[in-house]
């Protein structure tokens, strides 16, 4: 159990700075925080922001972490919780500005797309401010390390969903990917491994905290060795939990005892960036192409015969339906494959100047038997909010083109498959389409609605050369953990991939590129503990977090009521609740 902060413990705050003969950044101020200038606080905020910017993809110096994430602690611990949310919002500025400013490609280039990151950025790190808040209001509690790590799951959970469906892509989660802690992922999920490195990240913080300020007297230097005790614990417990369970898996290697063999075509498109977008016949002319080109390899004895092709999302951005031109190149790819084609498509509908983002399932005698619509949608990428009001003021966004519109059920659909060219089997194919991967509960509806097999249908032609692609495959590589389920990746020009139920990557395709594969996965029904209960615990920590902060609120109330008690006989007339040179 972590010991208690200083903060709580009564002592004399005249005989301690009598003896603490250290520079004044170093010492603890009454209020428990480090007394720092404002300016070198909020630079090293800013520093601290960007070591957890190269924690993600595609830098993945994960070690930086615990560096960033415990700086922050250090930074807003006890402090007053005004200065703890320009703190916080200065790191998730700096953080945020180097992990997703690939957000400017999508509206091109020149001073309107940095202004479109800005406005993100600037958007988005309004929840750091939040968590500097919630670090101060529950350090002033015991026990806090447990409590700042459930704020991280917290403003997590709230970015993650709110505004317009929330944009939940720099997780901390995601920078345990590739770490001794990804054993977790199918225990705990995204949700309760964003916990544990958090609480990783509160040992190492409330460690330096303790360290750094403690009185230079012999008294506090002995204590050193118990006070390494509980985070150390901590950090062997998890770390040892991570790496024991990294093979572990709820059925055995061959699942339900039947497999299916799964072409995944990459077809590139022509241009980059932005420009990718265009050129909708070309781009499903490519994916025909390299069909045809799988088709050939499999007959040369290259590959085995697939039971289905998966294509990616946006293969056909015109709705094959309405337009016969592109619905005969689907055609005759699935008249050559002689198999069934997942194809991503944008389809019209269901209203005037609307359309879905959705997977189709195109049988070569029957056509269109199943389909699934995309339910989490890109704001101000594939919908605008607030649409009839903002397109008079911002005629750049006619770009999106017409309004989509979510799905309403699940990605898992049921269609016959004639597996390894033998019996037709009734198999639940699940289905995520890009963004959706982001979102737990999506991800988890596609697993509880009892899909045997995994596809991600993805467009990442508009970042190519960002990192937001290898952020993407990060994601993905986090949900073939936490499922335990072997995932198939279909992409434009990059990266399409299959993924291993254990996270490995088992086959990766270059960006820009035309290529092609067939994979062999396991049909598999068995659910992990993470996709049970990861939907309650982001809930609950979030919800405990909650409490604690206003639990923090009333403790500091009573603190500042008690010392202005004490200070009526005070002849220097300080407050006891900070420090002036906080």
């Amino acid at each position: 159990m972590l010991e208690r902060d200083a903060l709580t413990a009564p002592a004399s705050p005249a005989l301690a700075a009598e003896r603490d003969t250290r520079p004044a950044v170093l010492r603890r101020s009454r209020a428990g925080s480090l007394r720092m200038p404002l300016l070198l606080r909020l630079l090293s905020a800013v520093l601290a922001g960007l070591a957890l910017a190269f924690a993600f993809q595609p830098y993945a110096i994960w070690p930086l972490t615990f560096v960033g994430a415990a700086a922050l602690t250090i930074l807003t611990h006890g402090t007053r919780p005004r200065r703890a949310f320009l703190t916080g919002y200065l790191f998730g500025l700096a953080m945020l500005t180097v992990a997703i400013g690939w957000v400017r490609v999508i509206v091109g280039g020149g001073a309107v797309a940095y202004l479109g990151v800005f406005g993100l950025v600037g958007f988005e790190a309004l929840a750091f401010g939040l968590l500097g808040v919630a670090i101060t209001l529950v350090g002033r509690l015991r026990f806090w390390p447990l409590m700042a790590a459930a704020a991280w799951t917290g403003v997590e959970y709230v970015y993650s969903r709110y505004p317009f469906g929330g944009f939940g892509w720099t997780r901390i989660a995601y920078t345990a990917v590739g770490t001794p802690f990804e054993g977790l992922f199918p225990m705990v999920g995204v949700a309760g491994v964003s916990f544990l490195v958090a609480l990783l990240s509160q040992a190492v913080g409330w460690l330096a905290l303790r360290l750094i300020t403690a009185r230079p007297e012999g008294q506090d230097r002995r204590r050193i060795g118990r006070m390494l005790v509980a985070p150390v614990a901590v950090w062997v417990v998890l770390l040892g939990a991570g790496v024991g369970l990294q093979r572990w898996n709820p059925d055995p290697a061959d699942g339900i005892g039947q497999t299916a063999h799964v072409g995944i075509v990459q077809g590139n498109v022509p241009g980059k960036g932005i420009d990718a977008l265009g050129r909708m016949r070309t781009v499903t002319a490519n994916h025909v192409a390299q069909t045809e080109k799988l088709m050939g390899q499999v007959d040369e004895g290259k590959y085995p015969k697939p039971d289905f092709i998966l294509w990616p999302e946006n293969s056909t951005d015109i709705d094959p339906t309405k337009d016969p031109i592109t619905g005969d190149q689907v055609e005759t790819a699935a008249t050559v494959a002689g198999k069934p084609i997942f194809v991503g498509a944008v389809m019209d509908g269901p209203g005037p100047d609307e359309r879905q983002t959705s997977g189709l399932w195109w049988d070569p005698q029957k056509g269109i038997i199943a389909r699934y619509d995309k339910r989490n949608l890109v704001p101000f990428g594939e919908w605008i909010p607030f649409r009839n009001e903002l397109l008079p003021h911002f005629p750049i966004l006619q770009l999106v083109g017409p309004q989509s519109v979510p799905g309403t059920k699940p990605g898992a659909i049921k269609v016959p498959i004639t597996l390894g060219g033998s019996a037709v089997h009734q198999v639940v194919v699940g289905d995520a389409i890009c963004f959706e991967l982001a979102y737990d509960d999506t991800i988890y509806d596609v697993v509880n609605s009892g899909a045997e097999l995994f596809m991600v249908q993805s467009n990442n032609a508009t970042y190519t050369g960002t990192g937001q692609v290898a952020q993407q495959f990060a994601i993905t590589r986090a949900r073939a953990m936490e499922t335990r389920r072997e995932i198939a990746v279909a992409t434009t020009n990059g990266v399409s991939g299959f993924i291993g139920r254990d996270g490995q990557v088992e086959w990766q395709t270059k960006e820009r590129t035309a290529t092609s594969n067939v994979v062999t996965m396991p049909l598999r029904t068995e659910i992990t503990p993470a996709v049970r209960i990861a939907p309650w615990l982001d809930r609950g920590l979030a919800a405990g977090a909650l409490v604690c902060c206003v639990i923090g609120i009333i403790a500091g109330r009573r603190t500042r009521t008690r010392t202005a008690g004490g200070s009526l006989g005070d002849p220097s007339g300080s407050s006891a609740g900070q420090s002036s040179a906080d």
